[in-house]
């Protein structure tokens, strides 16, 4: 499963993009989606940055496996997920 998060609607307002961004990575966990698609758009970069850094923080990070910047596109990310098979949970999450 795939999920998408486009930011290019509330790419100037900080604390609804965290809001949106954690929203999206919760709800991965919770449907167990392997994939999310962030769109930060092209424009000047600095969105791109903001969510590279919120996706940096300790207690996000332990949250996914790993941030891929696409090579075709570089206004979009994906954050891969991977999630224990016997368990079920995400990797770092003890839920």
């Amino acid at each position: 499963m795939k999920l998408k998060l486009d930011l290019h609607d509330i790419f100037n307002k900080g604390t609804q993009i965290d809001k949106a961004l954690r929203d999206i990575i919760d709800e991965a966990i919770d449907k167990k989606a392997t994939l999310v698609e962030i769109i930060p758009g092209k424009g000047s970069g600095a969105l791109k940055k903001k969510v590279l850094r919120f996706l940096d923080q300790k207690e996000i990070k332990q949250l996914y496996h790993r941030v891929e910047k696409d090579g075709d596109n570089w206004g979009r990310l994906f954050i891969h997920f991977r999630f224990n098979t016997s368990t079920g949970r995400g990797r770092g999450r003890g839920r």
